[in-house]
């Protein structure tokens, strides 16, 4: 049921129409079995009776079914955001607890950390006004509709700012991860970023295999809700029967398996005959050795046939996007190198749908939200190298650093022309890009397109496009750029209490908005017909005494409507029965032969919803299980960030005992131009040299690891410049190779800055 779409609610009959054109539905005589005339209106009012199921007064199971779905995938669109941005703040915490571990006088500092963990409710921040919002609107729907321009920005932006920009990206510019337009716009950024990927390439071995901004654009993309329901059902249970059986070792590196050898005498106490510190080679030769390996290479291979056939016989559950991503790959690569075999295309599509999509979560599948536990030390080596054997099967096989992995070669051989033939299949899906033409006239004609997004979303990419505007857009006709000039400078980030999320309306200033007359030859009785048979299944819908037997006499479900106790059928057994005397009376429909062609119509709509009630019941079944695993890792992910508060405090008061003579000294303390220059603190200085007698730094650290460096000018009462600086900053300046500390009026060395403060301000 893949892109089928009933939550649009505007029943204006364009939009219906871009709807159903969209989802590949037949238009203007495509529906084979009626004369053309017929098969046109057919087609086209095929589409209005879809209509029905956007009423909200239609209760019934399918109706039911489908509120149900569109709360799941809204709930996961959102979680998954909320996700991600959990995982971030993993990762950060992670750098910022060794740096803080790595000085111990910033470890008072760990409140400032912790503040990253903290989920408070923002309750207020700083809007834009109308004006500005008006003009975001405009920008931020012109970068969600004309992919290209996210595409250039993502191959120019650093690692350090990928993150960031991907969350916009991937859960908020296209955060819908279920609604066809929003997906296939961004495939088609992919579509872009990939060409370039492969312009750029100097050689075919380093294609999508380096850690880049795109690379981790594709890691991202596979973590979204299709992928991560894809993994769930594929991979849980062949997980599951590894890590069941925890102490089977199935270690195959000869030598952990003849360290484990001698380990294992000497706990029995039995005398240890063999030599220490062999190579691998002789491990390798080693008659125990050979005995221990050689069940466990039958045994891995085993496992791996198992997971091999499970992923191959997935075929048809992999996403769409992902496939489609594939076949780019296999396209691009039959353009740009064209001498490329087949194995060599196959190694590449096999680099990003094993590499990047299966194998972290089979190494990893806790992070996954495959199990729920991690799992424990010898099933944990199994899953690694049933990963590397996959890899290895889907790549060019390289043994330079892991020569052990040779001996799992027979699998490789024996299912090389397997897994190629299925990474060809993957390919074999058609293109969207007549759904996404009709989709974004859709677009185009909806009033209430908008964006939930925070003010820092907002604010991070525009600053983001004033930086490479000169490559985005380097004319000054481009509306993009039209759209930057009118905002300005991008404003600042905002604090984290204040980052509020807003519904920004999306418009734009320059498409003429759709008309009404999308297929042009529609006339106003198609249209009276097709309203009138909407009505009519909405009407059998309501009736769940009429909804399950073949419609027979239009006319008698109209009375029956007409008649009844409720309002809202009232009104609508009336309507449609003044819609079918003015379409008879326009000789549209025939009331001698019972108004056989509508009566047929309303019969296979009825029959055509009833089964796509039980693909929807399917679904919804199924997004109910990723839901759940969505939930229980966001859950994981804030008991992780709780853990990580405790593990500060932990540390800290450990800190402190070990080293109770260490007195943190708030200052401040004065400090002059020439004490710092000749310490070599300030390594430049733009005060001219008469006046550098007259300028002197104060500087304070009011709570452990934070520290306000003021400089003042004698003479006056105010300081000229002051900063507020934390510890782990400077700690992550220096780790990152930078070298100084820009002040304005001076530059400071930050490995002699951070002596000084340690010698200052921490003294035994």
């Amino acid at each position: 049921m893949r892109g089928i779409s009933y939550d649009q609610t505007n029943r204006n009959f364009a939009r219906t129409v871009t709807i159903a054109a969209a989802q590949g539905l037949p238009v203007n005589g495509q529906d084979s079995g009626l004369t053309s005339r017929d098969s046109r209106r057919y087609s086209v009012t095929a589409l209005y009776s879809m209509a029905a199921e956007q009423d909200v007064e239609v209760e019934d199971e399918l109706s039911n079914a489908q509120k149900r779905l569109r709360q799941l995938k809204s709930s996961i669109s959102s979680l998954s955001k909320k996700n991600f941005t959990l995982e971030r703040d993993v990762r950060y915490l992670d750098g910022r607890i060794a740096l803080l571990i790595q000085n111990h006088m910033a470890l008072e500092e760990f409140k400032e950390v912790a503040s990253h963990l903290d989920d408070d409710e923002i309750t207020d921040g700083a809007y834009p006004d109308d004006r500005k919002i008006q003009q975001y609107g405009g920008l931020f729907f012109l970068l969600q509709t004309e992919p290209r321009h996210v595409a250039t920005l993502v191959r120019l932006v650093s690692l350090g700012e990928i993150d960031t920009l991907l969350q916009t990206v991937m859960f908020t510019l296209y955060g819908n991860q279920y609604e066809s337009r929003e997906e296939h716009l961004l495939l088609s950024m992919f579509q872009s970023v990939l060409a370039n990927q492969f312009d750029s390439a100097t050689e075919f071995g380093g294609l999508l295999r380096a850690n880049t901004p795109v690379s981790r654009m594709m890691n991202t993309y596979t973590r979204r809700g299709p992928g991560q329901s894809y993994l769930k059902t594929v991979l849980s249970d062949c997980i599951s029967n590894v890590i069941k059986d925890r102490d089977r070792n199935l270690e195959i590196n000869p030598l952990k398996v003849y360290e484990q050898i001698i380990s294992d005498l000497e706990d029995k106490g039995l005398p240890v005959n063999l030599p220490r510190g062999v190579s691998a080679e002789e491990a390798q030769a080693n008659p125990q050795v050979q005995a221990a390996l050689e069940p466990r290479i039958q045994a891995l291979i085993e496992i791996a046939n198992m997971f091999l056939t499970t992923i191959i016989d997935s075929i048809d559950s992999v996403p769409y996007g992902i496939r489609w991503i594939c076949k780019q790959i296999r396209s691009l690569t039959k353009r740009k190198y064209p001498d490329a075999t087949d194995l060599s295309i196959c190694s590449l599509i096999g680099g990003f749908f094993f590499l990047r999509f299966l194998n972290p979560a089979i190494v990893t599948p806790q992070a996954y939200m495959l199990i729920e536990k991690n799992p424990s030390k010898h099933p944990r080596r199994t899953l690694t190298l049933i990963a590397k054997l996959l890899q290895n099967l889907a790549n060019k096989p390289s043994y330079a650093k892991e020569a052990y992995m040779m001996t799992l070669n027979s699998f490789v051989d024996e299912n090389k022309t397997r897994i190629n033939h299925f990474l060809n299949d993957l390919c074999e899906v058609g293109d969207f890009y007549e759904s996404l033409e009709m989709d974004q006239y859709m677009a185009l004609s909806k009033k209430d397109l908008s964006l939930n997004i925070t003010l820092n979303e907002i604010y991070n990419t525009h600053a983001l496009l004033i930086k490479h505007q000169e490559v985005l857009c380097p004319n000054d006709k481009q509306h993009i750029k039209m759209s930057l000039d009118e905002l300005g400078p991008a404003p600042p980030q905002v604090p984290r209490h204040e980052n509020c999320s807003i519904d920004l309306p999306l418009f734009s200033r320059w498409e003429t908005p759709v008309d009404g007359n999308l297929l042009g030859a529609i006339t106003q009785n198609d249209i009276l017909y097709m309203e009138a048979k909407s009505l009519l299944v909405q009407i059998i819908r309501s009736l769940p005494h009429l909804a399950d037997k073949p419609v027979t006499s239009l006319l008698k479900i109209a009375d029956t409507a007409a008649t009844s106790k409720e309002r809202t059928l009232v009104r609508r057994g009336i309507k449609v029965k003044g819609m079918l005397s003015e379409l008879t009376a326009a000789g549209v429909i025939d009331r001698e032969d019972n108004f056989a062609l509508m009566t047929q119509e309303v019969n296979q709509e009825l029959v055509h919803l009833g089964n796509i009630r039980e693909k929807v019941l399917q679904e919804a079944a199924s997004l109910e299980n990723v839901y759940k695993n969505i939930c229980d890792h966001n859950n994981y992910l804030r008991m992780q960030l709780e853990s990580y508060k405790a593990y500060l405090q932990n540390v800290r008061m450990q800190s402190g005992g070990k080293e109770k003579s260490k007195v943190h000294i708030p200052g401040p303390i004065k400090f002059t131009h020439g004490h710092l220059e000749r310490d070599g603190v300030i390594v430049e200085c733009n005060v001219p040299e008469n006046r550098r007698n007259n300028i002197f730094f104060n500087i304070q650290s009011p709570v452990p690891g934070t520290f306000i460096i003021a400089l003042h000018y004698k003479g006056r009462e105010k300081p000229i410049l002051e900063m507020d600086l934390k510890l782990d900053d400077l700690l992550e300046k220096q780790q990152d190779n930078i070298h100084t500390l820009d002040l304005e009026y001076v530059q400071l060395n930050v490995g002699k800055l951070l002596n000084l403060l340690n010698k200052n301000f921490n003294k035994r």
